[in-house]
């Protein structure tokens, strides 16, 4: 039980988190683990509900990779992006992890819609957590305006934007799980894999967990195999390495937040 950074096989290298980083956005955080640095800003604009879902809001989500590695470049880092893309639709299509109804405005006619960017300043390994982190971090931090639909005689409705700053919707982010990376090294396997153990992992296992320890969604990654009996051994650590996190993630947002506008901004200088 010992890597060659010192740590255990479930430890997770020191994080930093940070939250509304960017001036611009509804909500955003900075998430730095190990060497990886994820940038996570999310905007929230009005849009027209799905039609299978006329009473809901929904999210977007677009991941850029920035080339700072060679492996990142043109094609790589598209695919990359799409992949993460696509993950995080996943992770997020679970009944009740974000209250969707919350975002409706008006039934069929109008919703909030959450544009959320995800922006990989470094890569160091683990790139899946450290995302899932980031957003779960800039979720709890997005301030949505509140609005009022008004109905004249004609029956026209117009929306009305409260103008005051303080009072908005905030989002509930219990539900909201965190993306835990298995990878399999020999016999073993480890949580947030450095680079280095990545390149000696030929398997890894994606887990999306609640803070209550529930398992939203898996997904293999790797050109290697997972025998039944080690996949059944990773669900269960995934699931107690990702209660702790939940737990570690909200104490630290919940202490940001009670800094009020006393609180020190890193940001980029840091």
């Amino acid at each position: 039980d010992l890597r060659v950074d010192g740590r255990g096989c479930e430890d997770y290298r020191c994080a930093e988190v940070e939250t509304d980083v960017v001036s611009n956005t509804s909500g955003s955080a900075r998430v730095k683990l190990g060497e990886t640095d994820i940038l996570v800003g999310i905007k929230a604009e009005m849009g027209t509900p799905k039609l299978e879902k006329p009473d809901e809001g929904y999210l977007e989500f677009f991941v850029d990779c920035s080339s700072n590695s060679p492996e990142l470049e043109g094609r790589g880092g598209e695919e990359l992006g799409t992949d993460i893309a696509n993950t995080l639709y996943r992770v997020f299509s679970c009944e009740n992890c974000v209250d969707l109804k919350s975002l409706c405005i008006n039934p069929k006619e109008h919703c909030w819609v959450l544009y959320v960017d995800v922006l990989l300043l470094e890569c160091g390994g683990n790139i899946f957590d450290a995302i899932s982190i980031a957003v779960k971090a800039a979720l709890f931090n997005t301030r949505i305006p509140k609005v009022r639909v008004l109905e004249d005689e004609e029956g026209t409705k117009e929306i009305e934007l409260s103008d005051d700053p303080y009072d908005c919707i905030r989002l509930s982010v219990d539900e909201v799980p965190c993306i835990v990376t298995l990878s399999k090294i020999g016999y073993r396997h480890v949580v947030d894999a450095t680079l280095q153990e990545e390149a000696c992992s030929l398997a890894s296992l994606l887990i999306s967990v609640t803070s209550k320890g529930a398992i939203t969604s898996m997904k293999k990654v790797g050109k290697g195999s997972l025998d039944p009996e080690s996949i059944f051994e990773m669900m269960e650590t995934g699931q107690r390495v990702g209660k702790s996190l939940h737990i570690a993630l909200q104490k630290i947002l919940d202490e940001e937040e009670s800094l009020g506008t006393s609180r020190p901004k890193v940001g980029f200088l840091g």
